[in-house]
């Protein structure tokens, strides 16, 4: 099944795009060719006339070349007709000519034997074209290099070749086919060095340039390859040999308008090999290669010869396919065996396929191999996939088998969600209501509210009238959270408010006496933190006890918010300790905030705290305690923006409004 996989989806065609890419992105470097092409082009058509030019003009053209000592020259075109301009057909054209001049016209010579003789006298290798129908007998032409060894079992073949006129073909140096089929989505990614010419083989055109320019006198074929001199050159079975693309320079192509120009550099061509074709609207050979859909025949060309020359080729090592197979087994043996194992071990068949895919393409990049990585990494995800399936039922076996444990679980957690709520509604139940702490005294305005950040919580606070004129507070933090910590903020709170009725002398004393009942019996050495406070409603005196808690702030009738720092203790039931008892004044207008460190250290979703700056900076511009409960809560819910909340949030306000408020509405509430 892996292997049906792995042909769907690595066959050629994918393949193909991958090397196609490959190309793209590391297209080989043409900088140092030894080959130049010398372009007929629109700038050429306007200076010289429309094509095809008469002989005298291409006669010309290389003879230009040739004066510049090239090591070949290659005309990518054909000359299968005489001229069109010749002295039999230009008499005929005027038959008014008398009859000397007649005689003197049909005596000039022919281009095409002018064209002939200058053939004869450069190294000028022309073209010829393989053809199904029309075309000459490959009996009668003429087969320059020796071509020793069996050309390869299906090596392409016509029966018939378009050849050039008895003149050019005769004083030509070699000969070579321009034409060779394309892949079958018509893209030229190879070039023939041998065809089969009815019975006879005949050299590629490259092939045949860079044989004359290299001084060989013929080539050996052995299976797989085609040696020319100490080149080793790699071929498939039908005589192609797959070109590696680049960019020509801009510098290596040149006009033949500027080769026919005065003061065309003397040296251009010396000991190059130069490829005149065709580039002109109308006239140019069009191909696609893996580089760009359209490109020009001549210069695919000029890339062969030099890879001829330079060992520009693609080849597929002997045994790549053996490779690809051996590495995709291995890689899916590891996909098998890693994937269901829970560890970083687990990424190997994944690193596995990125190093395949990485020697891939270095051997493309540096070496000019081709090797597919698409097959070991298609059967390594073949094998991924069925693990992965396998995995998948197993696991819908194991939901199955848990399916009924997790039904009771679900029932059990909504059992226990059910009782932890009712114990919240109890734990808020102990607590003072506001409207209740609102009829507290007419003298003081205080408010006050709890939100725990689970269900249940640690947090604690009290308002208590001792007498007509003295009431106290009380805010406190357990550590810990959850069960343990709302049973142990149930007892504090009512050992505390037990204490503070009990009508001991002082702060210090009540301290003293909840910190030892708490300490009774506390197996689980659990702690809370505790500010207690007594406000005199006579004279706005504040005695106040810090057991380990955050200071009170202090607000005053400018809005000022100050800390109010107390030298306090440590938290109760930790040691004994003589907690000291503090005194404050409040003003007529005044007032006293405490909070738990569910304020101060909330945090947003970058983890910053809430802190002291931005307490103080809220409270500054609230009076009342209903708005300053009220809008420090909303400003740390704003702050944390739906962030679970880190800690429970206490917050305790009371504004002492002055001895006479109750009567006289001195201070407005």
């Amino acid at each position: 099944m892996f292997a049906v996989f792995t042909t769907a989806l690595a066959g050629p065609e994918l393949r193909t795009s991958l090397f196609d890419l490959w190309q793209r992105l590391s297209p080989r470097d043409l900088s140092a060719s030894p080959v130049r092409v010398v372009m007929i082009d629109s700038e050429s058509l306007e200076a010289i006339g429309p094509w095809p030019w008469p002989r005298y003009h291409i006669a010309r053209l290389v003879e230009e070349i040739a004066a510049r000592k090239p090591a070949a020259i290659g005309l990518d075109m054909l000359f299968p007709e005489p001229d069109r301009i010749r002295p039999d057909i230009f008499a005929a054209f005027y038959p008014e000519l008398g009859g000397p001049a007649r005689a003197e016209v049909l005596a000039l010579p022919s281009m095409d034997g002018l064209f002939g003789q200058v053939v004869a006298h450069a190294p000028v290798i022309l073209g010829r074209a393989a053809t199904p129908a029309a075309g000459s007998d490959p009996a009668g032409l003429v087969v320059d290099p020796v071509i020793k060894g069996d050309p390869p079992a299906d090596l392409a073949a016509q029966p018939r070749a378009v050849a050039n006129i008895g003149p050019l073909e005769q004083a030509a140096l070699g000969h070579g086919l321009l034409n060779g089929p394309p892949d079958r989505d018509g893209t030229v990614r190879s070039v023939p060095l041998l065809m089969r010419v009815g019975a006879r083989p005949m050299p590629g055109f490259a092939v045949e340039v860079a044989r004359v320019a290299a001084g060989e006198d013929g080539f050996a074929v052995a299976p797989g390859q085609v040696a020319l001199g100490d080149r080793r050159i790699p071929v498939d079975m039908r005589g192609a040999m797959a070109l590696r693309f680049g960019h020509i320079p801009h510098s290596h192509i040149v006009s033949a308008a500027d080769v026919l120009r005065q003061g065309f550099p003397a040296d251009a061509f010396a000991g190059r090999i130069v490829l005149v074709g065709l580039s002109a609207e109308g006239t140019a050979d069009i191909v696609a290669t893996p580089m760009a859909a359209e490109g020009f025949g001549t210069l695919v060309q000029a890339q062969a010869v030099d890879a001829i020359l330079r060992k520009g080729w693609l080849g597929r090592p002997a045994g790549a396919a053996a490779v690809e197979w051996g590495a995709g087994l291995v890689l899916a043996l590891l996909c098998i065996g890693l994937l269901p194992v829970r560890s970083r071990w687990r990424w190997a068949p994944l690193l596995g396929c990125v190093a395949v895919a990485a020697a891939c393409w270095v051997s493309f990049d540096q070496f000019s191999l081709l090797l597919d990585p698409i097959r070991p990494v298609m059967l390594a995800a073949g094998a991924a996939l069925g693990s992965a399936t396998g995995l998948f039922v197993e696991a819908r076996r194991e939901r199955e088998r848990l399916r009924e444990t997790l039904l009771q679980e679900r029932l059990a957690a909504a059992a226990t969600e059910g009782e932890l709520q009712a114990a919240r509604s109890i734990q808020i139940g102990m607590l003072p209501p506001r409207a209740e702490l609102a009829r507290t005294d007419p003298r003081l305005d205080v408010d006050a509210v709890l939100e725990p950040a689970r269900s249940i919580g640690g947090d604690l606070y009290d308002v208590i009238r001792l007498d007509a004129d003295r009431v106290a507070f009380i805010l406190g933090d357990v550590t810990g959270k959850g069960v343990p910590a709302a049973l142990f903020m149930a007892l504090s709170k009512a050992l505390a408010k037990s204490v503070a009725l009990r009508g001991l002398p002082d702060l210090a004393e009540v301290a003293f006496v909840l910190n030892e009942e708490l300490m009774r019996d506390n197996g689980e050495a659990m702690n809370v933190t505790m500010v207690i406070g007594v406000i005199d409603l006579t004279n706005g005196e504040v005695r106040l006890v810090n057991a380990g808690h955050e200071d009170p702030l202090h607000v005053d009738l400018a809005g000022q918010v100050a800390v109010h720092r107390l030298d306090g203790g440590p938290p109760f039931c930790i040691v004994d300790f003589p907690y000291p008892e503090e005194r404050l004044v409040l003003r007529p207008g005044e007032a006293l905030v405490l909070i738990s460190d569910g304020v101060s250290e909330a945090q947003d979703q970058a983890g910053t705290l809430f802190g002291h700056d931005r307490l103080t900076g809220v409270l500054g511009g609230l009076s009342g305690a209903t708005a300053m409960v009220d809008g420090l809560r909303d400003a740390v819910r704003l702050f944390e923006r739906g962030c679970d909340p880190s800690d429970d949030l206490t917050i305790l306000a009371l504004r002492y409004l002055g001895p006479q408020a109750g009567s006289a509405g001195a201070i407005e509430r």
